[in-house]
């Protein structure tokens, strides 16, 4: 594990090794315990997981101080089954916005507000501190998840939001509010020490974008450029992430000033290094976390055997399972995975 092995394949620097990292490994605390040896209350046990699963990079976005539920309108779609207590489970509620005229009018600047700018940078640069201090063998980013599509999502819903996309001319000023807010959030995370700024948004499905491609082009990929000066120009790397299938506009992400793309294995991992891999530091790989939940070893075995591969026509990467480690992956599984896949990643 290695802070610098993992900004070395950020930044496209010589790397003895790809650096790793895995999304919801935390949800398996029995299964951590049983490999650390340790409690999960244990003040040592995340420094131990990373230490035993060889993770050199870790998640990290923040949307600031406001709670949009407390400040104005939000959509709470409800919440399925993640967690293996099933803690995470909750029940939809009604959308409050009743017609596409009331999104269109929607303004998420004057909804929401804006919190202090020196509070925010205060808030953000803490984040970091102690990322450094509770794990500093680990890259821990910086980040904004509700951007621009995301942020329509938690707002309106997605049957809303999707009747309001129905005529884009009228939705171009609202998503130019959610990039205005978030704007002022890149802007405070580029007055940060963090090296590395993660930029979500699930703007497309796993089936590819629920919009017409000129949208994309025209209306949004232009103002995440725009969000994304003010960290370049501190000096900082931007990894742009969403679920689902959005292959087709990576290339417009590059020229916007994406550093790298974290993505789902819904998108050919061989396809994007061999368009990619030179230029861009890719995180993800083929495996898929539906493979391990069934059972498939076979497969899961040989979509690391091709990833490997691929990764040959690369110059940063971070493997991962793009589609998380969910709790419900059995723990025999989960040996068999780490056990192939860590001595192949020189762990």
């Amino acid at each position: 594990m290695s802070v610098g092995i993992a900004l070395d394949n950020i930044l496209l620097r010589p790397a003895p090794r790809w650096a790793h990292t895995e999304y919801s490994l935390n949800y398996h605390r029995a299964y951590l315990e049983r490999k650390t040896g340790l409690n999960s209350q244990d003040p040592r046990f995340m420094r131990r997981v990373n230490e035993v699963f060889g993770i050199d990079f870790n998640w990290l976005t923040h949307d600031g101080p406001i709670d949009w539920a407390a400040a104005g309108r939000v959509t709470d779609m409800g919440h399925a089954i993640y967690a293996a207590d099933g803690s995470d489970l909750s029940a939809s509620r009604p959308c409050p916005f009743g017609s596409e005229e009331e999104v269109w009018a929607f303004d998420a600047v004057a909804e929401y507000g804006l919190p202090d700018e020196e509070e925010l940078v205060r808030l953000y640069e803490g984040l970091v501190q102690d990322a450094r201090r509770c794990l500093p063998e680990q890259l821990t980013t910086g980040g904004y998840y509700r951007t621009l599509v995301s942020g329509a999502i938690a707002a309106f819903g997605w049957e809303m939001l999707l009747a309001a996309c129905a005529n884009p001319a009228k939705m171009e000023k609202v998503w130019d509010s959610f990039f205005r807010r978030t704007l002022y959030h890149m802007r405070a995370w580029a007055r940060t020490s963090a090296a590395v700024i993660i930029q979500h948004d699930d703007f497309v499905w796993t089936s590819g974008p629920f919009m017409h491609p000129d949208l994309y082009r025209k209306v949004l990929i232009p103002r995440y450029a725009e969000l994304w000066k003010p960290l370049h120009a501190a000096g900082q790397r931007v990894l742009f992430c969403s679920d689902g299938h959005y292959l087709e506009f990576m290339g417009d992400l590059a020229a916007a000033g994406a550093d790298g793309f974290i993505f789902e294995p819904c998108n050919d991992f061989g396809a994007v290094a061999e368009q990619f891999g030179q230029t861009h530091c890719l995180v993800g790989s083929y495996v898929d976390c539906r493979d391990l939940t069934l059972g498939k070893w076979e497969k899961a075995q040989a979509d690391i055997d091709r990833t490997l591969t691929a990764l040959q026509k690369c110059r940063g990467a971070i493997w991962a399972v793009g589609n998380h480690l969910p709790p419900n992956i059995p723990e025999a599984m989960l040996d068999r995975y780490f056990d192939y896949l860590l001595p192949r990643l020189g762990r």
